[in-house]
């Protein structure tokens, strides 16, 4: 009798999570493909004894396991309806680095990153490092023999892997390393599966006429990015069968195998030496594609790079929609149909400026490219991050046709590219279709992504027919359907078709044996389900959310403001790796809180999928309770997913549904409630340090009693500002309007009347903004409608009153800056032109002051000449919305003040979410996670800075140090 609960006996057995909820299994339904299954389960294992334990309970119970590194690969190779093994979660311990013999062994759920920040301590690193190398997976890297831009150097995972470890799907633990003619032999005697997976090795390699057929089917061995199905020709010529061979090492062929074979606990992989101290990019601009891969030919042949790398015009155009990569195109001159990025390096600075010379040389004396900008140091690392963001800033093309994951992998001979994009663009062209071309021209591999509807029937049979016609194309110059990207659920059907009909059967033999009930990772290499069906995409909407708040006609509607997430994620990195993106996933590294977990279940919420139906509201508003709302996704994220904005929409919709907690109204409405009680402040602000009081406000509001409160100003800054008749006279510098925000004006007064004084000192006339809130507590809230209101409200006040004259600046970075992000989808049509006219004039008291001192009306002697200091905390939204190297050049303005930001990321407040007992603790977390302890360490002496005012009581709180506002220090700068 089958068992009807047969994860509950394993759930009491594991040390690890067993999720078996709707939500956990909607996000792991999907990854970075076009496709979409949910699993049975998902199961996060605490060590190799969980490993154990799940491999033999799989195999007992005839359930299929699909091992998941970070669930960032492209052809659905993680996609099933089996049970999820999620290794990233504990099984990411680097367990030894032997820097003397140069190699490192890991546990499969360690991040790349992780490994070379540690391997670089010994002036060593793993050679391949893929676009994803902030989040991917060693095993995910194993798994799919990931290569990278730099494969010319350095090649692909199965050139450096020396040993692996695991389970075999009978349970037997096994190791494969590199063994002697002697050990082999002696495993080919052994009984069980290990030894019938060596006999079968040794029955195909010593077949004479088998080793021809793989040899003649196989891609070109030009072409080293190669990974069409199991790599049974790397073995061909190894010790027990070619005396001068290497040593047979059954690791090399799980090494693509996409977990199909292996479930690898651990992996033992050669580090290699730092690169050289020298590198430069030469960003040479091409007129047309076609020009670009011919200059490709002479740069790979003639003079020795260490990296090309292609982007069409397509790519380089959706670029210019995510606010982050905008600025990583310093670069660009003009208008380039392609750009090959080029990068030389050497021991010496000369040689490299001499062979980029050279090279360049070449390129105009054949006529090839315009502009050949050369960019070295630190802003490499920009053109390179401009690069990277490939794949994420496809989802940035309006409409539901977009370039698909399909085609985008394939590898040829590099003087084979010119004539096989030809015929690529012959057979697109056919159909009536075009394509993106970019990636890794300097190794013959071209990420090429045709732009089709995968929610209309008859793209989605071009989706078909393109894929079989391309992977003849690429047969016909004997290459390589798969580059790095692997076969998954995408290309596994045409293995046939690339290897020969012979070589396959010989791979369906090598899984059976491997693996003899097919529970690795089914459907995966062999035995692949049509490529053609279970995609993540649905035709339209539950429109569950109808209407909404927002004003969606931009995305094309709300569903593909969520689908603009690819799965790509960039939001699943840690604190280690920088940026602000995404803090609530750095605190908690669960998937359910990074900003792709959100999208998946939001996406299946608002398709109403059958199978998620038991995902409703509460579930959903569980999935999006962590959001911070700090907006890093909108600039860091390639695709622009806006997840703030969406929560604030789902919550409104939730509100409406389920009605409003006195906590979230208490917050939302706190501008009003802020105006009731500041008439008596002198009764309230001793009480807020009391511990009745936080007592009553945690039972009533939800409020932490950790939390020190902020108490009111002594006197309303608007208050005092009305009194001043004198500051708003002419000034030679003009004038400006300045918004009392809710913040400033009842908890921040000092520092409005500073900006006053600082403004008129230094030559501006000053008027008040006519309004009293900006909306931005109930967009936080899921007010939205409330909001809206507002800003209808404050924009009919603001009508033809700002403008380039007079702009709207604000000394709050939260209020402000609303005006210029969510005015616009706020309010009706008819006034969003206003909205928009008047986002052009609004401006952070950081951008105002930079405006000016750029423009020469703010002089550094205005200032003070004695030396400071400075480490400043910059706002997510100044982050996310405009610039923080602004805000380091004004606090350095004072001829010897020295400003440098803390590589925090988000504070952890992030408003109202840092006061609410239910958030406090990660809150903190994420705070401890780089911010606090920078703050910490910086010295007495140094002048800690943070523009907003939420961040200043989550550094105080913190760490008992106090942060002044930008305007405070500068007020003080002044001569």
């Amino acid at each position: 009798m089958d068992d009807p609960n047969p994860l509950g006996e394993l759930d009491n057995l594991l040390k690890g999570e067993v999720l078996t909820d709707t939500v956990s299994r909607t996000l792991y339904a999907t990854d970075a493909s076009v496709y979409q299954a949910l699993p049975q389960a998902v199961i996060l294992p605490r060590d190799v004894t969980d490993v154990s334990m799940i491999v033999r309970w799989a195999a007992q119970k005839g359930i299929p396991l699909i091992p998941r590194g970070a669930g960032t690969s492209l052809a659905g190779q993680v996609v099933g309806n089996g049970v999820v093994v999620d290794v990233s979660a504990h099984l990411n311990h680097i367990l030894e680095i032997n820097a003397q013999e140069g190699w490192a062994e890991v546990e499969p759920g360690v991040v790349l990153d992780d490994l070379n920040r540690a391997a670089g301590r010994h002036g060593l690193f793993f050679g391949p490092e893929t676009s994803t190398s902030n989040r991917c997976t060693m095993g995910g890297m194993v798994a799919n023999n990931s290569c990278g831009s730099h494969s010319m150097v350095y090649g692909s995972t199965r050139d450096h892997i020396l040993e692996v470890k695991g389970f075999l799907a009978s349970g037997d633990e096994v190791t494969f390393r590199p063994m002697q003619k002697w050990e082999f032999d002696k495993k080919c005697r052994e009984e069980g599966a290990e030894g019938d997976i060596y006999r079968l090795m040794r029955e195909i390699y010593t077949d004479n006429p088998v080793r021809k057929q793989i040899r003649k089917e196989f891609p070109h061995p030009d072409i080293k990015r190669r990974n069409s199905g199991y790599a049974l020709d790397v073995l061909l010529d190894t010790a027990p069968f070619n005396p001068q061979g290497e040593l047979f090492n059954l690791a090399r062929l799980i090494a693509g195998s996409e977990g199909t074979l292996l479930f690898m606990t651990s992996v033992k992989v050669a580090l290699v030496p730092v690169p050289a101290p020298h590198k430069l990019l030469l960003c040479a601009h091409f007129s047309s594609l076609q020009e670009a891969l011919l200059a490709n030919i002479e740069a790979v042949h003639h003079h020795s790079p260490d990296a090309v790398e292609l982007m069409d015009k397509k790519i380089l155009d959706l670029t210019l929609d995510n606010p982050l990569q905008r600025t990583n195109r310093f670069f660009v001159e003009g208008d380039p149909a392609a750009l090959l990025l080029i990068e030389l390096s050497g021991e010496e600075e000369a040689t490299i400026f001499e062979k980029a010379a050279g090279l360049t040389a070449a390129f105009k004396a054949l006529g090839l490219g315009y502009a050949f900008p050369i960019v070295t140091g630190k802003e490499i690392s920009r053109v390179w991050a401009l690069r990277k963001a490939g794949l994420g800033v496809l989802s940035n093309m309006k409409g539901d046709a977009r370039p698909v994951t399909l085609i985008e992998d394939t590898a040829v001979r590099v003087d084979d590219l010119p004539a096989y994009v030809e015929d690529i663009n012959a057979m697109l062209g056919k159909f009536g279709k075009s394509c993106v071309y970019h990636a890794h021209a300097g190794s013959g591999e071209l990420h090429i992504r045709p732009v089709l509807n995968l929610k209309e029937s008859a793209d989605i049979k071009l989706f078909r027919q393109i894929a079989e016609e391309t992977a003849g194309i690429v047969k016909k110059y004997h290459g390589s359907l798969s580059g790095e990207h692997g076969d998954g659920r995408l290309r596994g059907e045409f293995i046939p078709l690339m290897v020969g009909a012979a070589n396959y059967e010989l791979m369906k033999r090598v899984k059976k044996v491997f693996d003899p009930q097919g529970l690795l990772n089914p459907g995966k290499i062999t035995g692949t389900p049509p490529m053609d069906q279970s995609f993540r995409y649905q035709p339209e909407a539950k429109k569950v959310i109808e209407p909404t708040a927002f004003n969606w006609t931009a995305d094309g509607g709300l569903l593909r403001a969520v689908e603009r997430c690819s799965g790509s994620g960039d939001c699943i990195k840690s604190s280690l790796a920088g940026g602000t993106m995404c803090p609530s996933y750095m605190g908690t590294r669960d998937e359910k809180h990074s900003t792709r977990g959100r999208a998946n279940a939001l996406r299946a919420f608002l398709q109403g999928q059958k199978e998620v139906d038991g995902m409703g509201l509460d579930e959903m508003a569980g999935v999006l309770d962590l959001c911070l709302s700090c907006k890093a996704c909108k600039s860091e994220c390639p695709s622009g997913v806006d997840m703030a904005r969406l929560k604030a929409e789902f919550m409104q919709y939730f509100h409406d549904q389920r009605g409003v907690d006195f906590g979230t109204r208490v917050m939302a409405h706190l501008p009003l409630i802020n105006r009731w009680l500041f008439p008596f402040r002198q009764l309230a602000n001793p009480l807020l340090s009391t511990l009745w009081l936080k007592r009553r406000l945690n039972g009533l509001a939800g409020i932490s009693k950790e939390r020190t409160l902020p108490t009111y100003s002594a006197k309303r800054f608007d208050t005092w500002f009305h009194r001043q008749g004198g500051l708003i006279d002419e000034r030679p510098n003009g004038r400006v309007m300045l918004l009392a925000d809710e913040f400033t004006n009842f908890y921040d007064s000092p520092i409005g009347i500073k900006t006053v004084l600082l403004l008129h000192r230094l030559g501006y006339g000053v008027v008040l903004a006519p309004i009293k809130e900006s909306g931005r507590t109930q967009i936080s809230k899921g007010f939205v409608r409330s909001a809206g209101v507002i800003a209808k409200h404050n924009l009919h006040k603001l009508k033809r009153r700002v403008t380039a004259d007079l702009p709207l600046v604000g000394i709050e970075p939260s209020t402000v800056l609303t005006f210029r992000d969510e005015y616009p989808d706020l309010v009706p049509q008819s006034m969003r032109q206003q909205a928009l006219d008047t986002a052009e004039h609004t401006f952070t008291i950081e951008e105002f002051l930079h405006r000016e001192m750029k423009a020469g009306r703010i002089l550094p002697s205005a200032f003070t000449d004695a030396e400071r200091d400075i480490q400043f905390h910059a706002h997510c939204y100044q982050k996310s919305l405009s610039h923080t190297s602004i805000i380091k050049e004004v606090l350095s303005f004072p001829k010897n003040y020295s400003a440098t930001e803390i590589p925090s990321g988000c504070c952890g407040m992030a408003g109202g979410f840092g006061y609410e007992e239910k958030h406090y603790h990660l809150s903190m977390k994420i705070g401890e996670l780089t911010l606090f302890p920078h703050v910490r360490q910086t010295p007495e002496s140094t002048l800690l800075v943070a523009p907003g005012h939420s961040c200043r009581h989550q550094i105080k709180d913190g760490t008992q140090r106090d942060a002044v506002h930008p305007v405070e220090l500068l007020f003080e700068a002044l001569l």
